[in-house]
């Protein structure tokens, strides 16, 4: 297929780039560098061994988009394009509204004027809010603690309605878990423009020596040691899920949600000890105050994601760990200035 990736710069997009190209795809990279660098464009280049299709776009512009989409064809699109800071769309709601929800409409629109009607989103398990259970199911109460959890929901719902309005539109809503880890190369991986948000780079910077040592959000939690328990997924095993989601969209000519996600739980302090071990350095940190719109445990199920895309989880923490900090290691200050 012909494969547009809104969003291929950036820290998942570029993984699911390089899975896209080798299983024979022709993968065209659409970004505005909000939170990417150009400098992945060479590194891709030289992971898949071709140039890289890249396209400047900015899905907030209606009208750049419809022209892009009238000037070419694409047999489907996945969708990474997103702000994705809880604790930033807290404070920014509106710019989170406006991106997230606003760009993909214009996407949307896109698409609809086009002719494309296959998608794949990157959607994401805050649409759980805080869960009543554990592991969280796809029939789970969809429920929102903070902005950023709410465009994602409004993304699909916007998509769900959309399909229900043309039978010949499919889509597949992947609810990632918390992403982590790098390509086995070490040429990419997560660089955050600013202070990350995520706890795997800014662990990755306080090793590397970028930072004097790790806030951990809140000691309080009732959890086994207090910090937050989350799932964290190796990133290549999502960009796995993404192929699979295109063959399965292609194939089956319908529509899907599931969770992408190991179906277990780790802890900060467990992520910090594995990484630890991983560099065989100590990593600072200090317990600080709950951050705004955190829950204290959220983990998969993600037995749908294996019976209908024949998809699980193959790497855990360690290579997860092991894999950021070869990219970490290798890229101190992340990706060189295009």
């Amino acid at each position: 297929m012909r494969i547009l990736l809104c969003g291929g710069a950036g820290y998942i997009g570029a993984h699911a780039y390089v899975v896209l190209v080798e299983r024979g795809h022709e993968v065209i990279v659409a970004d505005n560098f909000s939170n990417s660098s150009p400098g992945v464009l060479g590194r891709l280049q030289q992971i898949t061994g071709q140039p890289v299709p890249f396209q400047p776009l900015d899905l907030r512009d209606r009208e750049a988009v419809s022209g892009f989409f009238g000037r070419q064809h694409f047999d489907a699109v996945v969708h990474f394009a997103a702000l994705k800071s809880v604790g930033e769309s807290c404070e920014r709601p509106l710019d989170y509204f406006h991106n997230n929800i606003g760009g993909t409409l214009n996407l949307l629109h896109g698409m609809q004027q086009t002719g494309v009607r296959r998608l794949v989103f990157s959607s994401s398990a805050t649409v759980y809010g805080d869960p009543a259970s554990v592991p969280v199911r796809e029939d789970a109460r969809l429920q929102v603690t903070n902005p950023y959890g709410r465009t994602k929901l409004v993304m699909e719902e916007l998509i769900g309605d959309l399909c229900l309005s043309d039978p010949d539109f499919h889509a597949v809503n992947l609810r990632y878990f918390n992403p982590a880890g790098a390509h086995a190369s070490g040429l990419i991986g997560e660089d955050p423009g600013g202070v990350p948000n995520n706890l795997m780079p800014y662990i990755c910077q306080v090793a590397v020596g970028r930072r004097e040592r790790l806030s951990v959000f809140g000691g309080d939690w009732p959890t086994l040691d207090g910090t937050g328990v989350r799932d964290y997924i190796h990133v290549m095993d999502l960009a796995r899920a993404h192929a699979d989601a295109l063959d399965f969209v292609a194939r089956e000519r319908r529509n899907l949600t599931v969770n992408l996600g190991t179906g277990h739980g780790i802890s900060v302090l467990q992520l910090v000890k594995a990484f630890a071990d991983a560099a065989a350095r100590d990593i600072p940190y200090q317990v600080v105050a709950r951050r705004p719109g955190d829950v204290a445990e959220v983990y998969a199920d993600p037995s749908l994601a294996h019976r209908m895309l024949g998809w699980r989880a193959e790497l855990g923490v360690e290579a997860m760990c092991r894999d950021a900090w070869r990219w970490q290691s290798l890229n101190p200050q992340g990706y060189p200035a295009a």
